[in-house]
């Protein structure tokens, strides 16, 4: 009744677009902080200011990477290169930090004003996949993750959490590495082979097929069914709870 191969026995949920409606609050930040950087960047130098994608940009090089990636990625398709900066960096200096500490701040704004809401089919899946005796990992690369799933009311339905403050103290890889899947399985004790990933990222399907994962189900909240699927989804669908009713 879950749409799963047998030998699963496990499942792994990325969270924002997968689990929570926080993707949307994510690339509009993204859009925010990117524009105020280029549109000032453009003055300076007497050029034209080229907006942030919100839909192609921010799902090219930034969904599901961890926040710092995302500043690199989508500034070298620029052909932008700024320094590292620190941590500490206040938001908005023109460090890959401090960009990166700008676009935090605005979704934490966007979600103090706006709350966090749930898939209701993502939470009738995750529920039939523990009233099945499956244990089940929330994998996500935002240092946020605990908050959002507290926010969203669904903190108690994951055995593990791994996210970016995990990956930040094991020091994993992010997506599109599979290093955090990977720690997820490991944690549950199972074989990647023996688990599924549930990702809305094309980075994120790519880390479920570089780490031979027994199913990577990609969500297309946005139209990409066909970038799913060429990046590494096994199976694509609008919501979980299709997968209830694919069997």
């Amino acid at each position: 009744m879950l749409g799963l191969p047998d030998h699963v026995r496990t499942c792994l949920f990325d969270l924002d677009g997968v689990l929570t409606r926080t993707a949307k609050v994510h690339a509009a930040a993204w859009k925010e902080m990117f524009d105020d950087f280029l549109r000032q960047r453009a003055d300076r130098e007497g050029a034209a200011f080229v907006p942030f994608d919100a839909v192609r940009d921010y799902d090219e090089y930034v969904d599901g990477r961890p926040r710092e990636d995302g500043v690199r990625t989508f500034l070298a398709s620029r052909g932008v290169e700024l320094p590292e900066g620190a941590p500490d960096d206040p938001p908005g200096r023109e460090t890959v930090n401090g960009l990166g500490s700008r676009k935090n701040d605005l979704v934490l704004r966007r979600i103090r004003e706006d709350g966090v809401e749930a898939y209701e089919g993502s939470v009738t899946y995750v529920n039939a996949v523990r009233d099945a005796g499956m244990r089940t990992a929330v994998v996500s690369s935002s240092a946020n993750c605990r908050d959002v799933l507290a926010a969203a009311g669904i903190e108690n339905l994951f055995d593990e959490r791994v996210d970016g403050v995990v990956a930040h103290e094991q020091r994993l890889h992010g997506k599109p590495a599979p290093d955090t899947y990977l720690a997820a399985a490991r944690a549950l004790g199972v074989a990647p082979g023996d688990a599924a990933v549930f990702e809305d990222a094309l980075a994120g399907v790519e880390a479920g097929r570089a780490g031979r994962f027994g199913l990577v189900v990609g969500v297309d909240r946005t139209g990409q069914a066909a970038e799913l699927r060429r990046h590494g989804a096994d199976v694509v669908v609008n919501d979980l709870a299709e997968l209830m009713e694919s069997r």
